[in-house]
């Protein structure tokens, strides 16, 4: 499967700017266009997650509650949403910066900017990607765009590309911009609890290497969406809090592993469902303590991203978008240490199956997804160690992202 898209090396000729190339790209930004009108024409919105973000906005412009059941049901339905009960943003006040544009157009106008946002996210986070695993002149690449998270992102207008995007901003400018990483963090704050051991390795990371201008960027970032989340709506947190306390989150299914386990041991003890991530904080812990001095974010910080989600308490299909650098960087170990891409090619196309036909983000079906990619990633980096621990003439068996020493 590698040499499928293998290339040959770039000459200065092929990277020259002609006019079919122009135009080429001129068509492919036309048919853009023209099904990002399609869709605006077709008043779908209602239909789509999106809506939820855009009845929050609308709610956020005239001064009202973003979280207001009633009143955000009633602009759902307006704009074609046909459920009995409503899709309330979930997101906390932070949040407010990408819903409050969307409260000063129209649903369908507000689909087709949510959707060009969300494509320019998906774009930019690829090729960084790309980009952070060296360059390589193939088309390895191009497997990104088909990560199945990432489509279902897209046709429901997900915001789970943010939180991709705040993983490899961190990731890209960790090292060379601090402040800018750090602000890129919030964009994972969208969804804290899908980062809870991530933020703890981070935090001791940070101030074991005395690197506290992350930290400042981050609380620059996160004060700043506060100031203008409580100039919108002073009663923001407090009615989230509600919110939260009202919407039977922690009684609804989803896939995950935590939930099941709760499940299995007493389904109406709803703390249960914290006790994985309890163990993957305390594992991540033990983790960076016992490899601080060699850490690196593309490595051993990968490993506890996926670990991260793995244990979340709360999460479903979409969110899984932000583990694309993770599933990536064993793409590429595995074509470096030459081997073969069929257990991330049979991964994928399950992935792409069920969502293609339409199986129910909230069902079982999807409990395997996350163990997958985190065994795809640990797979990959044991080839990738024993590819290399072999040219050096040793013997192979020693991973390059080790759970421990």
């Amino acid at each position: 499967m590698s040499a499928l898209f293998a290339a040959k090396p770039r000459s200065t000729s092929a990277n020259k700017v002609t006019p079919i190339k122009v135009i080429a790209a001129g068509c492919i930004l036309a048919v853009g266009i023209a099904i990002l009108v399609l869709i605006a024409r077709s008043n779908n919105a209602g239909q789509r997650d999106f809506i939820t973000y855009w009845a929050a906005g609308q709610q956020l412009i005239h001064g009202k509650n973003p979280y207001d059941f009633a009143a955000i049901l009633s602009l759902e339905r307006s704009a074609g949403f046909n459920q009995e009960q409503a899709l309330v943003m979930r997101n906390p006040p932070i949040a407010f910066f990408m819903a409050l544009p969307l409260g000063f157009v129209s649903a369908n106008t507000g689909i087709v900017l949510w959707l060009i946002v969300l494509i320019a996210g998906v774009v930019t986070s690829v090729h960084i990607i790309w980009d952070m695993n060296g360059h390589p002149a193939n088309r390895l690449h191009l497997l990104g765009y088909c990560f199945a998270p990432l489509m279902v992102c897209l046709m429901a207008g997900q915001v789970g590309i943010f939180l991709l995007l705040g993983v490899v901003l961190f990731l890209k400018f960790v090292k060379t911009r601090p402040l800018i990483a750090g602000a890129a963090l919030l964009l994972c704050a969208l969804k804290p609890h899908l980062f809870v051991p991530f933020g703890i390795v981070l935090i001791l990371w940070a101030l074991t290497t005395k690197s506290y201008r992350i930290l400042v960027g981050f609380a620059l970032a996160f004060a700043a969406s506060c100031a203008l989340a409580l100039s919108v709506d002073p009663h923001a947190w407090s009615q989230y809090q509600q919110m939260l306390k009202t919407s039977g989150i922690m009684r609804e299914i989803v896939p995950t592993l935590s939930e099941m386990f709760r499940y299995a041991v007493h389904r109406d003890t709803v703390w249960l469902q914290f006790i994985p991530e309890a163990a993957a904080c305390c594992w991540a812990v033990w983790y960076f303590r016992a490899r601080r001095d060699k850490w690196d974010w593309m490595h051993e910080g990968l490993l506890v991203l996926l670990v991260s989600v793995l244990c979340s308490p709360y999460s479903l299909f979409p969110d899984e978008a932000l583990l694309l650098p993770a599933v990536m960087a064993g793409v590429y170990r595995a074509d470096n240490s030459k081997r073969s891409l069929i257990p991330f090619g049979i991964i994928s196309a399950i992935a792409i199956f069920e969502v293609f036909i339409n199986i129910p983000m909230t069902t079982v079906y999807y409990l395997w997804t996350v163990p997958a990619w985190l065994g795809w990633y640990l797979l990959a980096g044991n080839l990738d160690a024993d590819s290399r621990s072999v040219d050096r003439g040793q013997s192979p068996g020693r991973t390059s992202i080790g759970i421990g020493e």
